[in-house]
Order: structure tokens, then sequence, then C-alpha cells
């Protein structure tokens, strides 16, 4: 039934073919008419420089890319606080136990050591000789005793020069026998040389043997003999 009312083919294309005339003579007229008002030279001056300039102005280059921001600087770990240790517990040692004695025949007593006899204690040396006493001094004067020899006295002759005299007292020491052991001064006379040829006088005297009561071998007799020392 549709087919009924299609136009023909012959129809179709004329109608195409007289629509596309009729737009290009529409399109003429219509610029002609605008080449009349100055609408096309408007349209000219104002496509013509734009055209113109696009050739020569280059497209602005695209805007360099910002440097990235530099890295974040690394942040620091705070350092871990390691709690402070426990204290350990000190455990005390259990106490060791005791070793058990070993349970056996029970060691013999060691035997008792004899006692040694302490050796015999050598004698004591016998004690010595009593010491001998010590010698005995006897003093005695001028009349008790003689002079075998008398002292022989000299005057020193520097102290005749000058005029020196006085008396000096020697003590001297008989032997039993009446020799003169050792002499001592016992007063100066003030003169050096007046008490030195005194003691050299006393050293040459001699007397009798003493046999008094009471002396022995050892005993020493003491005489104090003065020496007088006078100027004519």
């Amino acid at each position: 039934m549709s087919d009924r009312f299609a136009p023909p083919p012959s129809v179709l294309g004329l109608s195409r073919n007289a629509l596309i005339a009729g737009g290009v003579i529409l399109f003429h007229a219509a610029a002609l008419w605008a080449l009349q008002s100055g609408l096309l030279r408007r349209a000219a001056e104002v496509v013509i420089p734009v055209e113109i300039l696009s050739q020569f102005v280059e497209p602005p280059r695209p805007a360099e890319p910002p440097p990235p921001p530099p890295p974040p600087p690394p942040q620091r770990k705070p350092e871990a606080v390691k709690p402070p240790p426990r204290p350990v517990a000190i455990r005390e040692p259990k106490p060791t136990p005791a070793p058990s004695a070993p349970v056996g025949v029970p060691e013999p007593a060691p035997p008792t050591p004899i006692a040694e006899a302490p050796a015999p204690t050598p004698p004591a040396p016998p004690a010595p000789p009593p010491a001998p006493p010590a010698p005995r001094t006897i003093e005695i004067s001028e009349g008790q005793t003689r002079y075998v020899r008398e002292p022989k006295l000299v005057y020193p002759s520097m102290s005749r020069r000058l005029g020196e005299s006085g008396t000096t007292v020697v003590s001297i020491y008989f032997d039993s026998e009446g020799f003169a052991k050792r002499v001592e001064l016992f007063k100066s006379s003030g003169f050096e040389r007046l008490d030195e040829a005194a003691l050299s006088a006393a050293r040459t005297a001699q007397v009798t043997p003493f046999r008094q009561t009471g002396g022995n071998a050892q005993t020493t007799y003491l005489l104090r003999a003065p020496f007088s020392f006078k100027l004519n």
C-alpha cells in the first residue's frame, strides 16, 4: 500500500537538482547584495588581517611548569625511650645440704702416741770463780814513808826570768814496792811551766816498800807531795 503512494524516482531526482540550483542562486544573490551594501568589504578587512597575522604571530609558548617543590626535610623520628630495666630479683642460693656421712664401718681410732722421755738436762756449768777484789788505795803522809830517791826538782829558767813562783801539789801513786806508777796534778801553782816541772820530778821519786797491815801486792799508796818554786 505504501508503494502506491510513493513518488516515482524521476520526480525525486528532479526535485533535488532544483533545490541545489535554487541554493546557488540564493547564495550569489546574497553575495551581490552584500557587496553592494559594503558588508563584504568590511568582512574582507576584518578577515584578511586576521589570516595574515595568524601566519606571523607564533602561538604563545606553553608556560614552563614550575619547578617541583623541594622535598620536605626528613623528620627525625623521636628516639624511643627505653623503659628502665626491671629490678631483677636476686634469688638467695639454697643452702646446700651437708653431705650425709657414709654409713659404714667406723674407722679404728689412731693409736695414742707414746710420749718420749725428755732428754736429760746437761749439768749446769760451774760458776766462774769470784772476781778478784778491786785494788785498794791507801792514802799516806810524808811521815809514813821515806824517800829512797827523792824527786829531782828543776826550776824552769824561763820561769826564773819571768819571775814565776808558787807551790804545786802532785798526787803520786806508789805500788807496794815503792815505785811511782802514776802522777796527777792535784793543785796548780798558777803557772803551767812550774806545774809541768813538778810532775816530771814526781815521776822520778821512789820510797821504801810498804808493809802496813791490810795491804797486799795490789794495794796502791797515795802520797800528795808539795813542790815549791821560790826565787832567791
